[in-house]
């Protein structure tokens, strides 16, 4: 059918193709903007440092540890 027209009818259909096609890509870029107009921003990440620190954990293990070596060492 679009073969015909083109055919019959050239420069008005290749007319009328431009335009659809331009105005497809500007619907598109509207819809976009609205989108991303409207969406409201992500929350902040929130960087706090947790109420029991992971240094001071870490730091307690190992002596830990090194007090349970030595205790199996002397006995």
């Amino acid at each position: 059918m679009y073969g015909w027209l083109l055919y019959v009818f050239a420069m008005i259909i290749l007319q009328l193709t431009a335009f659809l096609a331009v105005a497809a890509v500007l619907v598109i870029l509207a819809w976009i903007g609205w989108t991303m107009a409207t969406t409201p921003p992500p929350e902040p990440i929130d960087f706090e440092a947790p109420t029991t620190s992971g240094t001071d954990e870490a730091m307690a293990k190992p002596a830990s540890e090194g007090e349970t070596s030595q205790s199996k060492k002397e006995s």
